[in-house]
Order: C-alpha cells, then sequence, then structure tokens
C-alpha cells in the first residue's frame, strides 16, 4: 500500500447555489512536488482553504489524512501545527512593518517583556538568506518589490515547522533570478522530505518542477498523473475541456499610419527628484499592439503610470495623443483624453471589491448611464451585461461582489470598465497575471477586436512567450531607458533578453 504525506478523500464542498468542490479525491507524496491546475473557479483554491483550516471540519464532507492520521481541523492554528504552509497569490503581509517583525509576527521572541531585537534580526537575515534575499531585515515591506515581499512570504513559511508547503502562484510577480531562487529552494525542500502542493497557470515550471500533476475542472478531479506522461497541451485540454488551437491568438491586421500616442525626450521624476525614466522616445500607432519588455525595475510600469498621470513628480518632454499636445497632470486627464489603464495590481488599483459587477463596470463613464444627474439603473444593468457578455464573465449574477469572484473573472471587469469609455489607448500591465489559459485567451481575443477597430493598446508583460507571440512591435526597457526596439519578425527571446540586461540598444 502506498503511503501518503497527505489524502484528502470525497471532499465536497457547497457554497449557497454553487458546488465549489464536488467528491474531489487528491494525494501527495512525502517529498513529492505536486502541481494543482486548473482554471480560475475550477476549485483550486477552495481545495487549498479547507486544507489550511480556512474552512473549518464541518463545513465540508470529506477526509483528510496527514500520514495516515486523520484530520479535522478547526482553525488555521491547527492546521500550522500539523505542519502545513500555505503562501497566497495575495501576500498577506503588514507594509508598514519591517520585514523583521512580519517574519516574526505571532512568533514567541515577540511574545517576551523584553523584546530582543538583535536576536530577532539575526534570524531574520538567516531566513531571508535562504529564500536569496540580501535586503536590511529593518526595512519597511513597503519598500520592496512585489517580487520581494513573495519572497518574504515564503521566508516566513519556512521559518515554521513545515512538512507541507502550499505555493499559490507563487512566481506571479517574480524576476526571471527571483524564479531560479525559489526552484532551487523547492529543489533543496524536495530533497528534505518536504511536499509542495504547487498552484500556477505558468505550464512551463509545472512542466520543469512538478513530479505530480493532479487537473481539477468545475470543482471535480479530472487527473491525476505523472509528470512524465503529460505535455502543456495535454494539461490544457484537461483543464479547459477542449483543445486550444494556439496559446497566443494573434491575428493579422491593418495598422493606420496615425500614431495614437508619440512621446519625446520624456523623462520623469519621482517625488524626491529622483529620475525614474530618462530621455524616452516611442510612439504607437492605431490598431498597434505594442508589446513592452525588461525586467523587473527596468521602469516599465513607472513610465505609462507617469503618462497617465499617477506619478508624483515633474516630468520634461513632449506628448501628444492623437497629433495634439497634451499635458497630463492627474489620471482623470488622461481619461479625458482617451486613455485607458489596466493596473498590473488589478485588486488594488483596478477593482472596488465591496462593489458589486454592475457598479465596478461603469465607475469609469457613469456619464453614459446618467439621466438628469441621476443614475438609470436599468441603464446601468443594461450596459453592464452587454460589456460582460462580451467578456464572457462567469458570475451568478450581476449583484455579486467582485472580491468573491476568481482573478480573471475580476480582470474582466477591470477591461469592461474601461471599454464602456470607448478608449484610444489600452494600456495593459500584466494583463493576464495570475489568471488561467482559458481567460487569458479571451483577453487576447478581445485585444484581436480592440486593434481591428483601430485601438492603439500597449501590452506591458513579464511573459516573454506572451510579448513575442501578441505584438506587432516590441520596445525593451532596462534600468528606466529604452534599450531595443523590434518589429515582430525580428523579435527572438535572446534579443529582447541582452536589451534587458542592458545591452546596447538595436534600431
Amino acid at each position: 500500500m502506498e503511503s501518503f504525506a497527505l489524502e484528502m478523500k470525497s471532499i465536497t464542498k457547497e457554497f449557497p447555489g454553487v458546488k465549489a468542490l464536488d467528491n474531489v479525491t487528491f494525494s501527495v507524496r512525502k517529498g513529492e512536488i505536486h502541481a494543482l491546475c486548473g482554471e480560475n473557479g475550477a476549485g483550486k483554491s477552495t481545495l487549498m482553504k479547507v486544507l489550511s483550516g480556512v474552512y473549518p471540519h464541518g463545513t465540508y464532507s470529506g477526509s483528510i489524512f496527514i500520514n495516515n492520521q486523520e484530520m479535522r481541523f478547526k482553525n488555521i492554528k491547527e492546521s500550522q501545527d500539523a505542519g502545513i504552509a500555505i503562501i497566497y497569490q495575495e501576500l498577506a503581509l503588514i507594509e508598514e512593518l519591517s520585514i523583521a517583525e512580519n517574519l516574526f509576527l505571532g512568533h514567541d521572541l515577540m511574545r517576551q517583556p523584553i523584546i530582543n531585537w538583535n536576536e530577532i534580526y539575526k534570524q531574520a537575515i538567516i531566513a531571508l538568506q535562504k529564500v536569496g534575499l540580501q535586503v536590511d531585515p529593518q526595512m519597511a515591506v513597503k519598500e520592496l518589490t512585489v517580487g520581494k515581499q513573495q519572497l518574504v512570504e515564503i521566508a516566513k513559511a519556512l521559518m515554521k515547522k513545515t512538512d507541507i508547503l502550499i505555493l499559490d502562484e507563487p512566481t506571479a510577480a517574480l524576476t526571471e533570478s527571483d524564479v531560479a531562487v525559489l526552484v532551487k529552494l523547492l529543489n533543496e525542500l524536495r530533497q528534505q522530505g518536504v511536499s509542495c502542493i504547487y498552484i500556477s497557470h505558468k505550464l512551463s515550471e509545472v512542466m520543469e518542477l512538478a513530479d505530480s500533476v493532479t487537473i481539477l475542472r468545475d470543482g471535480k478531479t479530472i487527473s491525476t498523473d505523472p509528470i512524465t506522461e503529460m505535455t502543456e497541451d495535454k494539461i490544457i485540454t484537461k483543464m479547459v475541456g477542449r483543445e486550444l488551437t494556439e496559446l497566443f491568438p494573434y491575428e493579422p491586421h491593418p495598422i493606420s499610419d496615425e500614431k495614437v500616442l508619440c512621446v519625446e525626450d520624456y523623462t520623469s521624476f519621482d517625488k524626491h527628484g529622483k529620475k525614474v525614466v530618462a530621455d524616452i522616445n516611442f510612439h504607437v500607432k492605431k490598431g498597434e499592439i505594442l508589446g513592452v519588455s525588461g525586467l523587473m525595475g527596468a521602469g516599465r510600469s513607472e513610465l505609462f503610470i507617469s503618462l497617465f498621470g499617477g506619478l508624483p513628480g515633474k516630468k520634461q518632454g513632449t506628448v501628444t495623443i492623437n497629433g495634439k499636445k497634451t499635458n497630463i497632470k492627474v489620471p482623470s486627464d488622461a481619461i479625458r483624453e482617451g486613455l485607458a489603464y489596466v493596473s498590473e495590481d488589478r485588486k488594488r488599483y483596478g477593482l472596488v471589491l465591496g462593489m458589486d459587477i454592475t457598479k465596478n463596470t461603469t465607475l469609469i463613464a457613469l456619464n453614459k448611464v446618467m439621466k438628469l444627474k441621476m443614475i438609470n439603473q436599468a441603464l446601468e444593468v443594461k450596459e453592464a451585461k452587454e460589456l460582460t457578455s462580451r467578456m464572457k464573465l462567469k458570475a451568478a449574477n450581476l449583484d455579486v461582489e467582485v472580491g468573491k469572484l476568481s482573478g480573471g473573472n475580476q480582470q474582466k471587469i477591470v477591461l469592461s470598465k474601461w471599454l464602456m469609455n470607448n478608449p484610444k489607448l489600452l494600456i495593459l500591465d500584466e494583463p493576464t497575471r495570475g489568471i488561467d489559459v482559458g481567460a487569458k485567451y479571451e483577453i487576447y481575443k478581445i485585444m484581436n477586436e480592440l486593434v481591428q477597430q483601430g485601438v492603439g493598446i500597449v501590452l506591458i508583460s513579464s511573459e516573454l512567450p506572451e510579448v513575442l507571440g501578441m505584438s506587432d512591435r516590441i520596445i525593451v526597457m532596462s534600468h528606466g531607458r529604452i534599450t531595443g526596439e523590434f518589429t515582430r519578425g525580428e523579435a527572438t527571446q535572446e534579443k529582447i533578453m541582452v536589451c534587458a540586461t542592458g545591452g546596447e540598444k538595436v534600431v
């Protein structure tokens, strides 16, 4: 009889009107990296919340066994005491506190009458070194990039006695170098006998790291297979229940000679007077998808946030929109000029999580659903229905709070919100981060529709295959400057990485 570190048998979890998990069975061997794959809404997060005690015993049916012993967790602490650690895609750090304080929250060292800070900082440095992070533990978490915050979360989890480590989209915000550190770390943990449950939409990572893969679809277990018997295409087919002919459904389309955006000699400073981006020159044509590539910290997001009016500080240079010079000071100026910005942090900057789908969808263009200075609710619902239907949104109804939806569906609402304003230029910052292949495919198809209508699109992405697969032209940034430019036919991963790491500019 095979011995498992974890067995979850016949797990069923229901919410009002929805069966989130339907008789799911999931088993993980000791010292195994076991991938858990499925589209958003397939039940992955719900299953892990059952395992981690977020949903206590009695709120679901089925059984959980750790090392052949049945567990009935009443809360998260009981799960943690059993050696289970979970790192969620949405970080659970307190940004105002220091790294060390975050690492030791709830620890015995923080409960002493007199806290030994020297000892805490010493242990914090050791914990950070394990995940390849060399930073001052006294630094506030808010001063770190999202990628480094993710590594702090992992360090925090590994400080406890961990037999089963659950990682939910752990590399979504990491650079390639950070990913390499994580891969090395997970391989070391596997050698130490730690079992890892790896949830990721990045199938290349799944193929590289995992020993086995379980597929969930619509709350049911579809299959569990050794990774040696799987391919990315096989995983995708099982996830979506159909074959996707292309991961990147780029369609050739006419590109106008007219420039929707032209940026010349642009330099932006932060509120302290430090240069954020310098000597920037580029343009976007109507009906063109301009890809923007570069490593974390290259200044990609900062450039477009600055152009959108969201970055305080002085600016120099000329910005022309549809042939007219503009002076965008705040985001409302950009919106009036026909710009739209889908932020990489959809929950913080793209949505009001406590509001329903309808209100989030119409938020940017309330003037379109108002009559006599009052919101026409019937018109508002009609507009929201049309937009979310176009996006193939999956939700019980439009009254659902967006905070309760999957990441892919939340992203569709963010897009719907901006499209209601009929933008001339749509800036997409990491638009497919943390969403499944099916939702990605639908977003790519929407991009194709928009450029056919003459909308200019800027695609900022850390995923090189995505940039290469969907762009008409690509610019590369490094250290706040543009270091390369390629047409679709010229671009390769190797050329882009040369420029991203500070190589010579290619024209």
